[in-house]
């Protein structure tokens, strides 16, 4: 997994190659100056950290300053941040740096707007592993941000036997017994479940979570009465702000969104520069 500063490091030579001949070529390397980024949408603040990291990658003496923390609600024309030093260094930066801090924040607004849905409901909202390549630490941490909560951060820590595990081994009660034969006494194991006799199985197997993938509203509250508690329920699959009160109002313990880390749209900020 890419550390922070390597992920930055990949992202700036993809942007800066062999050199940024527009700067180079137009500002004197001793050419001091400040960049006020400013907000051109109202949003949910995520990736301060990033955003100041890739300017002190190229260069370390930069002076980085913002009255926000993440989390934060930023509104239209606010600046978010400033950063003051070297022009040379900011400009190369600049578009790298907005990248990442206009992705997080659009995932952590995004994310906002599902749990603000669900303010007055115990379900918790849990992201996927459907991110960015190489981004997913720090779109999962948006996604906290926003209020969210996380799944496994990937197949090393959390136990999901879904339908294709199901298949390659013959059967929910053979993948659980499998899987509990493998792992640490402390990890859960979920099973992917589509209808009730896949159910029976999952809590006969002794599932510690059951996802509920697909299921109509009527199915999956004849799954939770089924239940019953005897392990925690997870839905998964078709959701959206249109169907989301009444997916938790059937009594499940979380619903897992997809669509907050590969459907968030990136919020807009401009950089403006100011000669010293």
């Amino acid at each position: 997994m890419h550390t922070l500063n390597e992920l930055i490091e990949l992202a700036l030579k993809e942007d800066i190659g062999s050199g940024d001949i527009t700067t180079d070529a137009t500002v004197s390397p001793d050419t001091d100056g400040t960049g006020d980024v400013i907000a051109k949408d109202d949003f949910i603040l995520a990736g301060l950290d990033v955003a100041r990291n890739v300017f002190t990658c190229l260069d370390p003496q930069v002076f980085f300053s913002t009255t926000f923390k993440d989390g934060a609600i930023v509104k239209t024309g606010q600046i978010v941040f400033s950063v003051q030093g070297k022009l040379c260094a900011i400009l190369k930066a600049e578009r790298t740096s907005l990248n990442f801090i206009q992705r997080l924040s659009g995932i952590a607004t995004l994310t906002r707007t599902y749990v603000d849905r669900l303010k007055e409901s115990n379900v918790r909202i849990v992201d996927t592993r459907k991110t960015t390549p190489g981004w997913r630490v720090l779109e999962k941490y948006a996604v906290k941000i926003g209020g969210g909560s996380n799944h496994r951060t990937g197949l090393f820590d959390g136990v999901l036997i879904k339908d294709n595990h199901i298949s390659a081994c013959g059967g929910i009660r053979t993948a659980v017994d499998r899987a509990r034969k493998r792992i640490h006494h402390l990890v859960k194991i979920e099973v992917e479940v589509t209808d009730m006799a896949e159910l029976a199985e999952a809590l006969s197997a002794g599932a510690d979570v059951i996802m509920l993938d697909n299921m109509t509203r009527d199915q999956i509250r004849k799954a939770v009465k089924k239940i019953n508690s005897r392990a925690l329920v997870e839905v998964s699959g078709g959701v959206n702000l249109d169907n989301l009160a009444q997916l938790a109002e059937t009594g499940v313990d979380f619903i897992s969104v997809g669509a907050l880390t590969h459907s968030a749209k990136s919020v807009d900020m401009s950089m403006k520069i100011r000669n010293h």
